[in-house]
């Protein structure tokens, strides 16, 4: 049985950054929305629990709690930021707005020894921390001791020893407080006694135990996008039953160059993989003619899609089962601590549709993982490195990377730029280094001159960006030359091209995609 540490999810938008290093440092983890952790808690035993942070303030009076039974479990608790400060309003200290706030780096200074320390600071010692708070306590609960202060922070590390309780003001979680990987080291395998055991063997092992036990005998139909999450799930699912197993392929036309040739020669010739290949291009570039709405267009790919894909699913006969590579961040609930709806920033193209109108049972392998974490799979799994490191690749695809009108014209157009920016990248030796790179074909002509003619054509916009998860991201800052040289190339090797401009803009405040 995994040990699980349970977070405790209160609205942070760095929650997710918890759950990650504690499955880098080999410790299986869940996210859980506060509303719905205590029946989270009815249900399971976690090893340890952790508070995340937060945009309330505990002095607010619909202030989002912790389930009296976090106190109750008598198991570690660690408060960070506003968990902290929860821990102290529930628990009898006090916390207070209005006070001097930190943002950014601070220095932490360590005013007492603790198991929450161990080998990482001494009594005496200083280094910099990652402050982000308006509130603060000012008086502690019974028990509690500090144990660590900052500038504007007297009670920037609390600790109740015989409870196991720790309080934090920083985030240890950002990469900008260098120490805190350790610290929740600390807590979650020398405080709460986690063993460092959840890694992508075991799992690859507990995962086929689970497909064998949900599907029996059944038939299972996998949407394949040859993009990697569904491409590892439909491997990891034929390593658990076989040939009950069929990928059904869509092609839409809207792929990057020679992609769905290399799926296809994948899964049929590599891994030996039933898969039905429907070549519907046709169909989702009538579908899109004339529109040039950015939601429209996913909708239409998305309702095109379920047509196709329901209709080649009825053709295998008796399936019981749709699977899916959907991931962690898609399964973990957006958190609104005053109970409203979430903003949408823009529909996600999946099989969503799917099972409601084809009546399946979900099959998900991965949505306990985060997005490297499927990378790693994939390696386990013995898929191609070259594949298992490609960028990622949007549900719409080439869709979203022609703004405005789509045109059989346009995509070929957008291909030939995308091969010869790839091509640049990967000479260059900068491929892994950069989470995502492709060119965009702006809605936009401009005059150019070749040679001793006017040229009026397409403008081509090139994205790079790094990021570790896709929840923020910064452009890639390639050199001068390198943009000259990929501009130079794009210009003349693709026809109907003569402008080539580079976004620089981070998420946010924008998206990695343009649409």
């Amino acid at each position: 049985m995994t040990q699980t540490v349970l977070i405790i999810d209160f609205g942070s938008q760095v929650t997710q950054l918890i759950a990650r290093r504690l499955r880098e440092q080999g410790t299986y983890c869940e996210i859980v929305p506060f509303q719905s952790a205590e029946t989270w808690l009815t249900k399971n035993k976690p090893v340890a629990i952790i508070l995340s942070g937060s945009p309330a303030s505990t002095t607010e009076a619909e202030a989002p709690l912790a389930p009296q039974q976090v106190f109750d479990a008598k198991v570690p608790v660690l408060g960070i930021c506003y968990g902290e400060q929860l821990l102290c309003a529930q628990l009898g200290g006090k916390v207070e707005a209005g006070h001097h706030r930190e943002f950014g780096r601070a220095t932490l200074e360590v005013t007492d020894i603790s198991p929450f320390f161990d080998g990482v600071w001494a009594k005496g010692d200083k280094d910099d921390v990652w402050m982000s708070h308006g509130d603060r306590v000012t008086a502690l609960p019974p028990g509690f001791k500090v144990i660590a202060i900052s500038p504007n922070a007297p009670f920037a590390a609390i600790a109740d020893e015989a409870r196991r309780f720790y309080g934090v003001q920083f985030h240890p979680e950002v990469a900008h407080t260098p120490r805190g990987g350790a610290l929740l080291k600390n807590f979650t395998q020398g405080i709460a006694g986690c063993k460092p055991d959840w890694t992508m063997q075991s799992f690859r092992r507990t995962q086929i135990e689970r497909i064998r036990a949900q599907v029996g005998k059944g038939r299972v139909v996998c949407g394949l996008s040859g993009g990697v999450d569904s491409s590892v799930a439909a491997v990891l699912i034929h390593e658990a039953i076989g040939d009950q197993l069929t990928c059904i392929f869509v092609d839409t036309g809207l792929m990057r160059a020679g992609e769905a040739t290399e799926v296809v020669t994948l899964f049929r010739e590599h891994y030996n993989i039933p898969l039905v290949h429907v070549q519907a291009e046709d169909l989702f570039l009538d579908r899109l003619a004339g529109v040039s709405d950015p939601e429209t267009k996913r909708k239409r790919i998305g309702a095109a899609f379920i047509e196709v894909f329901d209709a080649e699913a009825h053709k295998v006969g008796g399936v019981e089962f749709l699977a899916q590579g959907t991931l962690y961040p898609d399964v973990i609930e957006s958190v609104s601590f005053t109970g409203g709806p979430s903003v949408t920033i823009k529909s996600h193209h999946n099989v969503g549709g799917l099972p409601e109108r084809m009546k399946l049972k979900l099959v998900e392998p991965l949505r306990e993982l985060f997005k490297d974490e499927v990378r790693a799979l994939g390696r386990e799994l013995g898929l191609p490195p070259a594949f298992v490191g490609r960028h990622p690749f949007p549900g719409p695809g080439l869709a979203i990377r022609v703004p405005g009108e789509i045109t059989r014209e346009k995509l070929d157009i957008l291909r030939q730029a995308d091969v010869v920016y790839l091509d640049e990248i990967r000479k260059a030796g900068l491929y892994d280094k950069i989470w995502q790179a492709f060119a965009v074909l702006l809605p936009v002509r401009t005059v150019g001159v070749m040679g001793d003619g006017r040229t009026y054509d397409y403008v081509c916009a090139l994205r790079a960006v790094t990021s570790t998860d896709g929840m923020t991201a910064d452009s890639y800052p390639f050199e001068h030359a390198f943009l000259a040289k990929v501009a130079t190339r794009i210009i003349n090797e693709v026809k109907g091209i003569n402008r080539v401009v580079y976004d620089v803009t981070s998420k946010p405040p924008g998206t990695i995609e343009w649409e």
